[in-house]
C-alpha cells in the first residue's frame, strides 16, 4: 500500500511540474505587449540607433535593422536588458558600416592596441594580439587585469570596419608570488643600462606575462643583442620557474634572424 502511495504522489509531482513548464511561455508572453511598448523607443531615440527595429516573443527582445559601429550593437542589446519582464534579447543586428580590407583593419587595431593605457602601471603586464577574418576582430593574449582586457575589448568594438568580436583574452591569475616575480622582472630588464631605453617611449615596453612563476616575454626590441640582454637578465630572477623569450627584433634582416 506504501508503494502504491509513493507511485501515485510521484505521478502528481511531475503532473504538477508539467503544468509549470507548460504555463511558462504564456506567463512570460502576457508581458509581450508591455515589453513592447517599453523598447519601441529605447534603440531608436538615438540617431546610432535609428534603423534598429525589435519584436517580442514569449518575454524575449529580438533585435534587427543595421548600426555602423560593433559598439552600438552591443549598447542597443544592453539597453534593452534594463526593461522589466524581459525574459532576454535576441540581438540580430547587422553592422553594416564601411567595408575596410582585414589586412588594413588589422594594421589599425594592433597600433591601437599597442598604444592603449600607455602611461599605466600594468602597461607592461599586458600582451595583446589581435587577427581579422572577414571583418571578425579575434582578441587574444593576456591582460593583468580585467581593466586591461575590457579597455581593449571596447577600443575593438568602436573601431569603423569590425563587423564583430571574439573575445579570447585572458586575465592573469591573481597571486602574490607573481605579482612579486612581474616587479623582479620588471626592475632587473630596466635596471640594466642597455634596456633601459624601452621605459623612455611607455608604448614600446617589454611585456612581462607570469603564469605561476613562468615568465614569458614579448614586444619588440632594437636588435639581437637586447633580445638575448632580456633574457639573461630574467633568468637571473630568483623564483622564477621558467622564462620563455618571444621577443622579436624590430629590423630581423639586420640582425641576421
Amino acid at each position: 500500500m506504501k508503494n502504491i502511495l509513493k507511485i501515485l504522489v510521484s505521478f502528481l509531482s511531475i503532473g504538477v511540474l508539467s503544468v509549470g513548464l507548460m504555463a511558462q511561455p504564456a506567463g512570460a508572453a502576457r508581458y509581450d505587449g508591455a515589453i513592447q511598448q517599453k523598447v519601441t523607443q529605447k534603440p531608436q531615440n538615438r540617431k546610432q540607433w535609428s534603423n534598429v527595429r525589435s519584436s517580442v516573443e514569449d518575454g524575449i527582445v529580438i533585435l534587427t535593422g543595421t548600426v555602423d559601429l560593433y559598439q552600438d550593437k552591443i549598447d542597443a542589446a544592453r539597453k534593452i536588458h534594463k526593461t522589466a519582464n524581459l525574459q532576454g534579447v535576441r540581438n540580430l543586428i547587422q553592422v553594416a558600416g564601411p567595408s575596410v580590407p582585414d589586412q588594413q583593419l588589422q594594421q589599425k587595431l594592433a597600433e591601437k592596441l599597442y598604444y592603449d593605457r600607455v602611461g599605466y602601471y600594468d602597461a607592461a603586464f599586458d600582451y595583446l594580439t589581435v587577427a581579422v577574418q572577414n571583418g571578425v576582430a579575434t582578441v587574444g593574449g593576456e591582460t593583468y587585469n580585467e581593466v586591461g582586457r575590457d579597455s581593449a575589448l571596447a577600443l575593438v568594438q568602436r573601431m569603423p570596419g569590425v563587423k564583430d568580436v571574439v573575445d579570447e583574452i585572458r586575465v592573469s591569475l591573481t597571486s602574490i608570488f607573481d605579482d612579486s616575480l612581474r616587479l623582479r622582472a620588471a626592475r632587473a630588464i630596466y635596471g640594466d643600462s642597455a634596456l633601459g631605453k624601452y621605459a623612455i617611449d611607455p608604448a614600446r615596453p617589454v611585456r612581462i606575462i607570469v603564469n605561476h612563476g613562468n615568465i614569458s616575454l614579448y614586444g619588440t626590441v632594437d636588435s639581437l643583442m637586447d633580445k638575448q640582454i632580456a633574457g639573461i637578465r630574467v633568468n637571473s630572477v630568483p623564483g622564477a620557474f621558467s622564462v620563455n623569450n618571444h621577443l622579436v627584433v624590430e629590423d630581423q634582416s639586420n640582425s641576421g634572424m
